[in-house]
């Protein structure tokens, strides 16, 4: 009885330490558990980020517009290059370092175009069409993390076009060919180079690669480039090259056009950035407003462009000042881009307003000079393919409007509105060529034009586009026996 007493009155006991031992099992299993669900994310997590990084580092470069500035190097060690082709972007070169290998490229562009009234048939000339063709080929060598060499040719032909200008035909010739260093510092980058090289700021409005002509620009240069924190300063020196296409590997630069610049960029709050320059360009044997001589500018440049939410700007003044011959030069331009891209709509539609305004020269016949000199812009893509229009005595407003239907397609309109900005200068085609008989014209009317365009990327390499423009010429160019002007242009882009 004693025994079956005693077992009785433990039987509640063992039973409550049977379910807390159960529980704190659980418990512990249950927090054994947390901490093999915290490890396996752990893991999960850094092994997400090295594949990550891993990808980021075998992932193929994109082509950019400036092959320079493509980097093979880790995709190429990683040993993961897929197509065949690809053996020839990082071709290791052991006997120079262990970091050396030779990068190799193709650029062909393609561009069909046909004009109904070139110069607006104020000349007479007479409804054409022909192919642009710009096919180039690069070499990339580096010696190690600092040093490298990258050299550019090119074949650029006009085809079956009557009359050919200056910046459509390059037959065989160098277009790059430097020498760059480069160097970390505490929170930023040096970055030298020396030789032929090309280079753009912003939107191109006055200092471009200029893509959109057959011919892109270079310059002679030695350029220097300090990066710190938000601060980017530039420095260089250069003769711009000018192109001859009598013959092969004929291009040269001298000093009888030079220009140098220095310019600070500071990145702001919320991506936005803010940047000035100062620049000077000299030209022997230039005119301008019928002045001719030596023309000195010196050029002070500041722009504002950024994003905030759904609205996107581009901001930018230019004032110029100098000599020409004997005379003074006093010219400015202002540039504004507006927009608003309503990303959340099916079809991200973007409304956007430029406007424009650059000055003219005031008096004929005096010694001095007001019109503005777009330096090197690159009207083709700032304003349209049809080149009717340049950034020299203009007043200038753009609505448009422009469509995604598909991820890599674009389609876009736009109507523009033309004036003189004075009357007793010219209408200037691109880049700043004088309309014969336009200058001292009674009105300041030059006209309006629609543009239709689409661009579609067909992979990161391919790209296709299509562009229309109809030119309604105002009473300014009609008084020159100008008269409205078609553009139709079909362009194939190809990069490896």
């Amino acid at each position: 009885m004693a025994r079956r007493r005693y077992g009785f009155r433990c039987w509640p006991a063992l039973a409550v330490c049977l379910v807390s031992g159960l529980m704190l099992g659980r418990a512990a299993g249950a927090r054994q558990e947390a901490q093999r669900n915290a490890q396996s994310q752990a893991q999960s997590q850094a092994q997400s980020e090295a594949q990550s990084q891993a990808q980021s580092e075998t992932r193929r470069p994109l082509p950019q517009s400036n092959r320079w500035q493509e980097d093979w190097s880790a995709y190429g060690r990683s040993g993961k290059c897929c197509a065949p082709a690809d053996r020839l972007k990082y071709i290791a070169l052991p006997a120079l370092s262990e970091q050396a290998f030779l990068s190799l490229g193709l650029n062909l562009r393609e561009r069909w175009e046909s004009a109904d009234a070139a110069g607006f048939g104020a000349a007479g000339q007479s409804a054409d069409s022909w192919l642009l063709q710009r096919l180039q080929a690069h070499a990339d060598l580096r010696f190690d993390a600092h040093w490298r060499v990258f050299v550019q040719i090119e074949d650029v032909r006009s085809l079956g076009k009557r009359a050919p200008g200056p910046a459509d035909r390059n037959p065989l010739d160098l277009r790059l060919a430097f020498l760059a260093y480069v160097r970390p510092l505490a929170d930023g980058w040096l970055k030298l180079r020396a030789g032929r090289q090309d280079f753009a700021f912003d939107l191109q409005r006055f200092a471009s690669l200029r893509d959109g002509p057959n011919v892109r620009q270079s310059f002679d240069a030695l350029w220097a480039d300090v990066e710190r924190g938000r601060w980017r300063l530039i420095a260089f020196a250069s003769q711009p090259v000018q192109y001859r296409a009598q013959s092969a590997f004929d291009d040269r630069s001298d000093r009888g056009l030079r220009f140098h610049m220095f310019r600070a960029e500071r990145q702001l709050a919320g991506g936005n950035e803010l940047s000035a320059f100062h620049a000077w360009y000299a030209e022997d044997g230039a005119g301008w407003a019928g002045v001719s001589g030596n023309e000195r500018r010196r050029v002070t440049d500041l722009r504002f462009a950024g994003k905030r939410g759904d609205w996107d700007w581009d901001l930018e003044a230019m004032g110029q000042r100098g000599r020409i011959a004997e005379g003074r030069i006093r010219a400015w331009a202002v540039g504004a881009r507006l927009g608003l891209t309503f990303a959340d709509s099916a079809l991200q539609p973007r409304l956007g307003l430029q406007m424009d305004a650059a000055s003219g020269d005031r008096r004929a016949g005096d010694a001095h000079v007001e019109t503005f000199n777009p330096l090197f812009p690159n009207g083709g893509y700032y304003f349209t393919l049809a080149g009717y229009t340049g950034y020299a005595n203009l007043l200038h407003v753009r609505p448009s409007l422009s469509l995604r239907p598909l991820a890599p397609l674009k389609l876009s309109l736009s109507y523009g509105l033309q004036w003189r900005q004075s009357r007793a200068d010219a209408v200037y085609l691109q880049p700043a060529v004088p309309l014969a008989a336009t200058a001292g014209a009674a009105s300041r009317w030059t006209g309006a034009y629609t543009q239709v365009r689409g661009d579609w990327t067909l992979s990161p390499y391919r790209t296709f586009a299509i562009e229309a423009v109809r030119f309604e010429a105002g009473a300014a160019v009609r008084a020159a026996g100008g008269r409205d002007a078609g553009y139709l242009g079909v362009e194939y882009k190809w990069a490896w």
